[in-house]
């Protein structure tokens, strides 16, 4: 993941993420083997949509897993 985001141009900063910055937040996803790239929709009383960086990441996700992206391509 965090090569299809550099080959996106997408700045990634590791860290924790603490409560009170999730209002601030303009969209939120989840990453992993199994969840893949999943949007967030909705943290307590906070709700978000899925942006473009999430839309991005998952089709690129996609296209890596069904063979129509390589690593390679990936990492460029």
């Amino acid at each position: 993941m965090i090569d299809l985001a550099k080959r996106r141009g997408y700045t990634l900063v590791e860290r924790a993420i603490f409560p009170e910055e999730l209002a601030g937040a303009s969209e939120i996803f989840l990453t992993g083997t199994a969840a893949e790239v999943t949007p967030v929709g909705r943290i307590g009383d906070l709700t978000f949509t899925p942006g473009e960086v999430c839309k991005t990441l998952m089709t690129d996700y996609d296209d890596l897993v069904n063979g129509r992206l390589t690593l390679a391509q990936a990492a460029e």
